[in-house]
């Protein structure tokens, strides 16, 4: 099978087509022919050699597919070959074929195309897991979502309005904030121009928000602290500006502030399961009514997975960048 391969770790040129054999399901897993995957952060890590795939996994980026069930491993009878499904992969997807446990996969909501379907598994589990379960965030509640025009910004966005919360959001321009508005965020505040704790202030009357969804970490960690309001939850999901910074933590104890996370790929199998579970029974309906929607930014065939990975660097995009592998 043709894969994305990775010469040396480096930057997003190293990438280029490689040929390698086509992997077999394990006990529990599912072979998919993939269609398309998505492009995530991590990915651009894995590839710059900051981010080592566990050890059990296929040293093959990508976190997320859509595609068509091949073959089946032992002890697996919840899907036949022939499923077309999209998954949470712990490795493996920039490839015609990859394996993943059979319950990370979910079926391709009615309606969206294979291309949609790929977009959704990384984002999803991630947004559902850390907002809703780490973060526990409710109806009539607030939440903070920094750069809210990433896959991870605009998932966020839709599920908490969805689920009756509103949403005040982070980003870098003019349009992403107008974007974010569109399709849901109450509030769209451009950090180059706007000091966000300050306006959260005013948005707030003083009282702050409730949860904070945050991959940005550095100085933006006690700006952090101080927009939540009493009982508020902090949850980290990445740390494009540094995981240290000098903070104030009497916060904590004042406000009775609760701080979490988590790493989706080193999340144990059964919380992955867990969660895909919930995810089925609560959200993948949602995209059928029509309240939910796929937003994918642009595909590239997976020939130029490096132009995909410098346009995710870039941060120029709104929504998802895609690599088409075996389009059906």
């Amino acid at each position: 099978m043709r894969y994305a391969a990775t010469r040396e770790p480096g930057p997003p040129d190293v990438l280029n087509i490689g040929q390698t054999q086509v992997p077999r399901p394990r006990r529990g897993e599912v072979l998919i022919r993939v269609a398309y995957a998505g492009v995530n952060r991590p990915d651009c890590l894995q590839r710059a050699g900051g981010y080592p795939p566990p050890p059990d996994a296929s040293p093959i980026i990508g976190l997320e597919v859509a595609g068509t069930v091949a073959a089946l491993g032992d002890g697996v009878e919840e899907w036949r070959a022939g499923d077309t499904v999209c998954a949470l992969t712990p490795g493996g997807g920039y490839a015609e074929y990859c394996t993943t446990p059979a319950a990370h996969c979910l079926p391709v909501p009615r309606g969206l195309s294979l291309l949609d379907a790929a977009s959704l598994p990384e984002n999803y589990f991630t947004v559902w897991h850390n907002v809703f379960e780490r973060g526990a965030l409710r109806e009539g509640e607030t939440l903070l979502v920094h750069g809210g025009s990433s896959g991870i910004g605009l998932t966020a966005i839709q599920l908490a309005k969805t689920f009756g919360a509103s949403v005040i959001t982070t980003v870098g321009s003019a349009d992403k904030a107008a974007y974010c508005r569109g399709i849901g965020a109450d509030h769209a505040l451009n950090y180059r121009e706007q000091d966000f704790e300050a306006e959260v202030a005013k948005i707030t009357a003083k009282r702050g928000v409730d949860v904070v969804l945050d991959m940005v970490g550095g100085d933006y960690i006690e700006k952090n602290l101080k927009c939540l309001a009493l009982e508020g939850r902090l949850v980290f999901i990445g740390f494009q500006r540094g995981s240290r910074a000098e903070v104030d933590w009497r916060f904590i104890m004042i406000k009775r502030q609760t701080i979490t996370g988590s790493t989706m790929r080193a999340s144990p199998h059964e919380r992955k399961a867990g969660i895909a579970k919930a995810l089925r029974e609560r959200v993948w309906p949602l995209f059928e009514e029509g309240r939910l929607k796929p937003v994918v930014y642009r595909v590239f065939p997976l020939e130029e997975a490096a132009a995909a990975h410098t346009l995710m660097e870039s941060s120029q995009h709104i929504g998802k960048i895609m690599l088409a592998v075996r389009p059906e």
